[in-house]
């Protein structure tokens, strides 16, 4: 049997970016010279920490939500997320008039909670509903709440439109930085990966794609190998915006026919990574948004790639981290 066509195909992308034009930051790339001595290669860091919101998450958000029918814009979008997703539904909602109810982990950074709050002031019918990542299931209150409120759920990755509209950063990233050799994104869900590859490889054909999880959450590695999508527990990891169990059912097809592989990271590479970008680049940006980059900044980490020399693209995810939190990381 043929297999079942992609969630996405490049003119997806290619629409959403024109969606978001004028409306998403045209974020800038960033270089470093004593990153590419570290690394070996020459890095172009996309830096979505810059973003509104403060992540890549709006642009997948507005994406799928400017597309609602009027019906749905009346009764709102809903979603469930750690804090970034949350931002940028809320965020997007505002902007488009509509009311946002945003299910968020009680233990989310106290700084993605208090944004999404503030997203939503003014907004009639928006709220935050709290509840325990390790013991309640996400994806059934989600479900519930949908069907109690008639709103419509914009998952945090896996869902085309969202999926279309992150990987307009690569697509911006390419546009700015001239052919690349590889790209380096960060891996959750794989809402931004999946994009990311589907414009990219449609843009360099002989791109070489590679996803960054963090070692404790490493569900994506596990579904290459086998073949198929694995579940684990919830990842113990300071990258909270990539604590998930599983890659989507739509993300992950993706994945399968474009990315290259999956590595993995440490806690301990992330917070490094935090330091570099905030020593060296004068940058804010979060665990999550680590990832890639600590995947090009750890010794030796290109050279086992092959990548010594190359052009490689570095997706930074995001800068929202709770203050007095990032500075006990980078007093580690």
């Amino acid at each position: 049997m043929p297999a079942p066509p992609l969630a996405i195909q490049p003119a997806d992308v290619l629409a959403a970016a024109q969606r978001l034009r004028g409306v998403a930051h045209r974020t800038p790339v960033l270089r470093s010279r004593t990153a590419d001595e570290l690394s070996g290669a020459q890095l172009f860091f996309k830096a979505e920490n810059l973003q509104r919101m403060g992540a890549f998450k709006f642009r997948g958000a507005y994406n799928a939500l400017v597309q609602f029918t009027p019906a749905q814009r009346r009764a709102g979008a809903l979603a469930f997320s750690s804090g970034n997703h949350a931002q940028a539904v809320a965020l997007s909602g505002r902007l488009l008039g509509m009311p946002t109810v945003i299910a968020m982990p009680q233990d989310a950074p106290a700084a993605k909670l208090a944004a999404t709050r503030e997203y939503q002031a003014g907004q009639p019918g928006s709220e935050v509903v709290l509840y325990d990542r390790y013991t309640e299931d996400r994806d059934a209150i989600g479900a519930r709440l949908a069907a109690e409120r008639g709103m419509t759920l914009i998952p945090p990755y896996d869902h085309p439109h969202v999926m279309a509209g992150q990987g307009t950063a690569a697509l911006e990233l390419i546009d700015d930085a001239g052919p690349l050799d590889a790209l380096l994104v960060c891996l959750g869900g794989g809402g931004l990966l999946s994009g990311s590859a589907t414009i990219g490889r449609a843009m360099l054909p002989g791109l070489r794609v590679i996803g960054v999880e963090p070692e404790a959450g490493n569900d994506t590695q596990q579904s290459l190998a086998r073949g198929e999508i694995v579940q684990i527990a919830v990842p113990q990891t300071i990258a909270d915006g990539a604590q998930t169990q599983a890659s989507g059912r739509l993300t992950f097809p993706v994945i399968q026919a474009l990315v290259e592989r999956i590595v993995t990271v440490s806690d301990a590479q992330l917070v490094q990574t935090m330091r570099f970008f905030a020593e060296r680049l004068k940058q804010v940006v979060e665990p999550t948004g680590c990832l890639a980059a600590a995947a090009a900044l750890a010794p030796g980490a290109l050279d086992a790639l092959g990548l010594r020399g190359a052009r490689v693209g570095v997706i930074v995810s995001g800068g929202n981290v709770d203050l007095a939190r990032y500075a006990q990381y980078l007093a580690r």
